[in-house]
């Protein structure tokens, strides 16, 4: 799932990213609410937060929530023109690679919130995870060629209601092509974006009352491990190929 490979992507791998990455953004988004009482995936609410500060002229805020929007871009670039350098060359695990960085970041915040904590650095540290989520968003958008959006639910719900209205025009219409297929399994994904992202605020909250910012780095080596295991299967999986073809 973690692999852009040359055949189309199917939807089933596109729903085992959403389940890993929807489910990590959403805790993620949760334990930073719990910490911080922020949202970093918002941005959404964070522009027109930006918008509402500007009227009310207070300077300190204006600049907070305009770090937070250039972060997230920030991340998003970031991950991009690391794909790019992926593809240049020819390095088919960089989506894993950009995963396990991600991972490490956030695994380290987590350590210096556990043992420096301090409300004067918050801000910074709610800046910083925006930047994470831009990440995260662009690598999972990147990867499904934006059938997955990690932690944009407005665009996702959209997507989903387009779908479903596809499909129950479709069915009005008794039209079982090819087309309305798609649809179908293309609203799958959707839902399963939605279910885990909201499944893993959830759990988020919950985790973070239980353990704190022990929580957040569980999620930070979660993500190591699992980047970790795609990238050992890929590699044995092509230690098996290259003896067979040289045959």
């Amino acid at each position: 799932m973690l692999i852009k490979l040359k055949k189309d992507r199917t939807h089933q791998e596109d729903r085992r990213l959403a389940l890993w990455l929807a489910t990590s953004a959403g805790l993620l988004n949760a334990i930073a609410l719990g910490a911080f009482g922020f949202f970093p995936s918002h941005m959404t609410g964070n522009t027109s937060q930006l918008s509402s500060e500007v009227s009310s002229t207070d300077l300190n805020d204006i600049l907070f929530f305009g770090a937070i929007i250039l972060s997230f871009v920030a991340g998003a670039i970031a991950a991009r023109i690391m794909v790019l350098w992926g593809i240049i060359h020819n390095v088919r695990l960089i989506f894993c690679q950009i995963l396990i960085i991600e991972g490490l970041l956030l695994a380290g915040v987590s350590l210096y919130e556990m043992y420096f904590h301090s409300f004067s650095t918050n801000r910074q540290i709610i800046v910083f995870l925006c930047g994470l989520m831009g990440i995260h968003n662009s690598t999972s958008t990147q990867l499904s060629s934006g059938r997955v959006r990690s932690t944009h639910i407005t665009g996702t719900l959209t997507d989903a209601g387009i779908s479903l209205a596809s499909v129950v025009v479709a069915m009005l219409r008794r039209d079982y092509s090819k087309d309305t297929a798609a649809q179908k399994s293309q609203l799958k994904t959707h839902l399963t974006t939605l279910f885990s992202f909201i499944t893993g605020g959830i759990a988020g909250l919950i985790l973070f009352r239980e353990f704190g910012f022990h929580a957040m780095l569980a999620l930070g080596l979660m993500l190591v491990v699992v980047a970790t295991f795609s990238i050992m299967r890929i590699s044995l999986r092509v230690r098996r190929v290259r003896p067979a073809l040289s045959k």
